[in-house]
C-alpha cells in the first residue's frame, strides 16, 4: 500500500469516527431542550375531597378545562381523597380524562388509618415515588411521607435514604429535561415542607452539575396551599394553590355555608375556602425557553383571614390569596 494510500485511508478513518462522535457533541446532545418537542399538562393540588362538600364540582371543572385545552395529560398533587369505597365517584370524575393521567401521594390521602399501600392501589399508581416519560420530558415524582428516625409527633414530611438513592439513579439515567412532582415543597421547611429538603434540592443541583447542562428544569409542589414561584441555584420552585381553600385552624374558625352543609361537613368552618376551583394548565415551549403557567382567580367565601385577626403580614398576605397567578419563566 503506498503511503499516500494509508495516509487517505487514516485520515477517512478519523473523518468517519469524527461523523459519529459529533452529534453527541451537538448543542441538542448537550442541552436536550432545544431539540425537545412542546408539551401541555393540567395540575391541580389539594382538592380535599373529605373536607369539601363541592369537591366533585371541582375536580369535574377542572378535567373539564384540561380536556378543552387538549393537555397531554393531567397531574394531581396530593391531599386528593383517602381510599375508602364512599370516594369511588369521586375518582370516576378523574377519570372521565381518557388520556395519561398520574398522581403524588399528600399527607392526607392517608387519614382514618390507610396506609400509603392503600393509597396508592386506590389510584393505580406504579409505585409511591416514580417516574414517567411524555412527550421528551421526564418527570419524577416523589413521595414526601417517609419518616425521619427523629419524628415524634404529626405528619411526617422527609424524603428517606432509599427514596434518595433511587432518585439520584433516575436522574442519572435520564438525558431528557426534567420536571420534578412532590406534594410538600422542597424549599418551605418551616412551614411543614419536605424536612430534608435542602439535602434532595442538592441532589438536583448536583444532576444539573453533572450532567453539564440544565437538567432539572422545575419542581411543583402543592400543600401549603399558596401562590408563589422561587427560583433556587436555577431551578424554578412552584407552588401550586390548594384547588379549595387555605386552613386557618380553630383560633380563626368561621361557618362560611348553611348550617345544613356545616353539619354534614364540620372541617370547612376551619377554612377559607376559594368560591371557584383553582387549577393550572402548564405548558412548555422549548424554542422559547419558556414554561407557561395559566392559572386561574377566584375570591375568598367570606371573610379573609387577616380580618379573624393578626395582621396581613403575619398571614404573608403575599402569598396567600385565591388564585394561581399566570407565570413565564425562562428555562
Amino acid at each position: 500500500m503506498s503511503p499516500s494510500r494509508r495516509v487517505f485511508l487514516q485520515q477517512t478513518s478519523l473523518l468517519t469516527a469524527s461523523s459519529v462522535i459529533f452529534p453527541l457533541l451537538s448543542e441538542s446532545a448537550r442541552d436536550p431542550l432545544s431539540s425537545a418537542r412542546p408539551l401541555r399538562f393540567g395540575v391541580i393540588a389539594d382538592v380535599h375531597k373529605d373536607v369539601m362538600h363541592d369537591a366533585d364540582q371541582r375536580l369535574a371543572a377542572f378535567v373539564k378545562r384540561a380536556t378543552e385545552a387538549k393537555v397531554d395529560f393531567m397531574i394531581q398533587m396530593g391531599d386528593f381523597c383517602v381510599p375508602k369505597a364512599a370516594n369511588q365517584g369521586f375518582m370516576d370524575i378523574w377519570r372521565r380524562w381518557k388520556g395519561p393521567s398520574y398522581h403524588v401521594i399528600g399527607n392526607h390521602d392517608t387519614d382514618g388509618g390507610y396506609s400509603r399501600e392503600q393509597t396508592v392501589a386506590y389510584y393505580d399508581m406504579p409505585s409511591r415515588y416514580y417516574s414517567f416519560e411524555e412527550g421528551d420530558f421526564h418527570f419524577v415524582v416523589l413521595d414526601g411521607n417517609d419518616r425521619p428516625a427523629d419524628h415524634v409527633s404529626g405528619y411526617p414530611c422527609y424524603i428517606n435514604a432509599e427514596q434518595q438513592a433511587w432518585l439520584k439513579e433516575d436522574l442519572s439515567a435520564t438525558t431528557r429535561p426534567t420536571l420534578v412532582m412532590v406534594h410538600q415543597s422542597l424549599e418551605r421547611p418551616e412551614d411543614g415542607g419536605v424536612q430534608n429538603g435542602e439535602a434532595i434540592r442538592r441532589i438536583l443541583e448536583e444532576a444539573n452539575q453533572e450532567a453539564g447542562f440544565q437538567k432539572v428544569l422545575a419542581c411543583f409542589s402543592g400543600h401549603h396551599h399558596r401562590d408563589y414561584l422561587r427560583h433556587i441555584q436555577g431551578i424554578a420552585y412552584s407552588q401550586i394553590n390548594s384547588a379549595s381553600y387555605y386552613w386557618v385552624g380553630g383560633d380563626y374558625q368561621h361557618v362560611r355555608y348553611s348550617k345544613e352543609v356545616d353539619a354534614a361537613h364540620p372541617w370547612i368552618k376551619y377554612t377559607v375556602p376559594y368560591r371557584d376551583s383553582l387549577f393550572a394548565i402548564v405548558s412548555l415551549d422549548p424554542a422559547r425557553r419558556k414554561l407557561t403557567i395559566e392559572g386561574k382567580k377566584s375570591e375568598m367565601v367570606g371573610p379573609a383571614p387577616w380580618d379573624l385577626g393578626k395582621t396581613r403580614e403575619a398571614w404573608d398576605a403575599a402569598t396567600l390569596r385565591a388564585a394561581i397567578s399566570d407565570r413565564r419563566v425562562t428555562l
